[in-house]
């Protein structure tokens, strides 16, 4: 007798194949068996009538923040409610371990900054019960979780753990480099997914401090990334800064014989070609054996923010003399003319990886603070100012000024050109990725990638299958970090599945909620017409949304230790 039978469903298997009708079958967290439609099945100890709609594997999250959430937050929402069962921490090399107690404060403020979170919540919220990385995942595998979680050893911790203060300030010696070595081969015995680091400008700690792994160079990437070959497992993941070459990368990545993710390709309207630049040199280096993909968004990455915390700004050169600097200073700078004349310019420069672009009309005035700026609201920048009569940045500027910086601002930034990112979701060389879930709570919820990738892109705009966009959420992430048995409905892989109407799939409007510690705020997305998930065969959502997990049953969720790429 099965434990869990789950009939009537429109199979789509994670491979890309056409989906069949038939019938699922679990037994001990694992499919046993797929039926096709007429045969009759095993009984089962439970029994799911699908009603004809679609079952398949769970979306693995390859891009996720959730490194400090976790600690206190084993349900990982909102990714738990929105089809996800697997995610991957530490992107970007911002992970919180390995860390000693004197170095916790400097790296809560670290993310507070990079990641858009709140320090108030992170102080509440992070249960230091660890200090090394292997620590760190028996901390999460002690408490449990309700999915599926890999982590990633993360530079910028690493570099904080051996240099200190001196870790954001300059490059790493030699006796420094080799201890930095052994913490990362550590972490890839204890279990590590990988080893993740950033090189991008606009990755900026406390103060507008860069973030250690900014601070490294050629050598010491190079002989941390070797460590994945010392290892035989493991992906190299990185954030690439427009400094940082491609060739340099194939080369290092190709002596290292492991797989590559670049990140984070968007397309920016006023460098148009850039980004496929980006992606046919990947493609190229494929096409060499190198193991090489760019993580790219099926969203358009659109932030809330106000000037108090001016993320979309952070990654300008010309921003720097504004980084770190306490209220007023900070204002009075912000109404210099030298310094708003600087901005101009480096906005009128094209540039390949940048948040934002000087794209005004992408610009938007959500929410004023005074009554009588109350006509400016729903105007896009470029409105506002051709109404006042100013340039576009003085008009942003002295609006968010004369506000005293509360004014909320809605910036879609990249990927606002629908054509274009269909072409490159389409890419051979593209990985679907960049929810960012668990970081930036304030700005964007992108959690439910998945469920627009599939209602949007595959069954609204035909960009490509429901089949093809299983498969890009489900068996290539999994082929890609060697979970290799997920991302299938196959006999023997985990029962990691997600049931929903193919007519009405997608993800909703985005809301305020404040469940994070310290009562902070973030911004959340409903899922739409999600039936079911279940992990390792215990099901988690229904109708109704997450479950309350009240009678006490353990969480589903895995740590993922082990694996075959």
């Amino acid at each position: 007798m099965h434990d869990l039978l789950i009939t009537h469903a429109l199979l789509y298997d994670g491979s890309g194949a056409p989906p069949v009708t038939g019938a699922l079958a679990v037994n001990a967290g694992r499919i046993a068996a797929v039926y096709p439609e007429g045969i009759i099945p095993d009984a089962a100890r439970e029994t799911v009538d699908a009603e004809g709609r679609a079952l398949m594997p769970g979306i693995v999250d390859n891009h996720t923040h959730y490194d400090a959430q976790i600690t206190w937050d084993p349900t990982l929402q909102p990714s738990s409610a929105l089809g996800v069962t697997t995610v991957i921490l530490g992107n970007c090399g911002f992970g919180i371990a390995p860390c000693r107690p004197r170095e916790r404060d400097m790296t809560l403020r670290h993310l507070t900054q990079v990641e858009g979170m709140s320090l108030e919540a992170l102080q509440h919220g992070v249960r230091w019960d660890f200090e090394t990385f292997p620590e760190y995942l028996h901390s999460i595998e002690a408490r449990g979780c309700l999915l599926n979680a890999a982590a990633y050893i993360g530079h910028s911790a690493v570099r904080t753990y051996v240099m200190g203060e001196d870790s954001s300030r300059r490059a790493a010696r030699p006796d420094e480099i080799d201890r930095m070595s052994a913490l990362v081969r550590e972490a890839l015995q204890s279990g590590a997914i990988g080893f993740a680091t950033s090189t991008s400008p606009a990755h900026n700690g406390e103060g507008g401090a860069p973030m250690p792994s900014r601070l490294a160079a050629e050598e010491e990437l190079r002989r941390l990334v070797l460590c994945l070959k010392e290892a035989g497992h493991g992906v190299f993941m990185l954030t690439k800064g427009g400094h940082t070459p491609l060739p340099f990368l194939r080369d290092m990545c190709d002596a290292a014989g492991r797989p590559f993710i670049v990140a984070a390709l968007l397309h920016n309207r006023t460098n148009p070609h850039g980004v496929f630049r980006e992606l046919d040199e990947l493609q190229e280096a494929r096409g060499r054996g190198v193991e090489m993909v760019g993580a790219v968004s099926c969203c358009p990455l659109t932030m809330d923010f106000t000037m108090s915390s001016a993320y979309p700004l952070e990654g300008l050169q010309a921003w720097r003399p504004a980084l770190g600097l306490a209220a007023g200073p900070y204002r009075a700078m912000l109404a210099r003319p030298a310094f708003r004349q600087a901005v101009r310019a480096e906005l009128a420069q094209p540039a390949a990886f940048r948040l934002f672009n000087g794209e005004w009309d992408e610009v938007r005035v959500a929410a004023v603070k005074l009554p009588r700026n109350a006509r400016f609201e729903e105007m896009t920048v470029a409105q506002m100012a051709r109404q006042l009569g100013k340039d576009p940045l003085d008009s942003f500027l002295d609006l968010a000024l004369e506000e005293d910086l509360e004014t909320c601002f809605t910036a879609t930034l990249l990927n606002s050109d629908e054509e274009a990112v269909g072409r490159m979701l389409r890419h051979p060389a593209s990985l679907v990725s960049l929810s960012d879930a668990g970081a930036h709570l304030t700005f964007f919820n992108d959690a439910g990638f998945g469920l627009h990738l599939i209602g949007h892109w595959a069954r609204d705009r035909a960009a490509f299958t429901v089949e093809e966009a299983v498969r890009k959420l489900t068996s290539q992430p999994a082929r890609l970090f060697g979970l290799s048995d997920r991302g299938l409905l196959r006999p023997g892989c985990a029962a990691d599945l997600l049931m929903f109407d193919p007519a009405r799939i997608g993800r909703g409007g985005r809301r305020k909620v404040r469940d994070l510690p310290a009562g902070a705020a973030r911004l959340h997305t409903d899922p739409v017409g999600l039936h079911g998930v279940w992990v390792n065969g215990q099901r988690i959502v229904d109708e109704d949304g997450l479950r309350d997990n009240a009678a006490g049953r353990p969480l589903p969720g895995r740590l993922l230790r082990g694996f075959r790429n």
